[in-house]
């Protein structure tokens, strides 16, 4: 679902890479995580990735939902670049009531994203994005429970996919895009 083609997206991707951090062994021994911070901090590459991600979107977008936490960081700014609403999807215990809620599970144990419902307008054209794209969990989930509260979910994006890991495997029959993959 890339509007972003060729040598455009090559360099964007080759600008997301060289700005994200990998730090080993965080949060726990053998996990490699991707730190965006970096690029955030670079005004004119956050802007060129807000850009790149709000033209990536497949048609109407009515909402743009983003999982916790630097979800929230790229979904605000797409979300103000479409004209379209934000959602947050959230940890489990983080929003006021009435909450809907989606339990999936994890390697060792489950977790639990919510959202608030009446902020999900039944029929809402939903995009979903967040900063890596790993195992997929966290993202079956979120989808699983805005289309539970009537939304149409038409797309996720990411920043970086982390291919290895195959998050595509949960997420069957769904738009995807990546801006770099790893």
């Amino acid at each position: 679902m890339s509007a972003l083609t060729g040598d455009a997206r090559a360099d964007l991707a080759r600008r997301v890479d060289g700005l994200l951090r990998t730090v080993p062994d965080f949060p726990e021994p053998g996990v490699q995580f991707r730190d965006i911070m970096p690029l955030l901090a670079d005004p004119a590459a956050f802007a060129e990735v807000v850009a790149a991600l709000a033209a990536d979107a497949p048609g109407r977008v009515d909402l743009v939902a983003g999982m916790e936490a630097r979800g929230f960081l790229l979904a605000a700014p797409v979300a103000t670049a479409l004209g379209a609403g934000v959602v947050p999807v959230r940890k489990a215990g983080k929003l006021p009531g009435p909450v809907a809620s989606a339990t999936y599970a994890l390697e060792y144990g489950t977790a639990t994203v919510e959202v608030q419902p009446f902020t999900v307008p039944v029929g809402a054209r939903v995009l979903v994005i967040d900063d890596v794209l790993a195992t997929g969990g966290t993202a079956a989930a979120t989808v699983e429970l805005l289309e539970r509260c009537g939304a149409e979910v038409i797309g996720l994006s990411f920043l970086v996919e982390l291919e290895a890991l195959r998050g595509r495997d949960l997420l069957p029959g769904r738009e995807i895009d990546a801006l770099l993959t790893l």
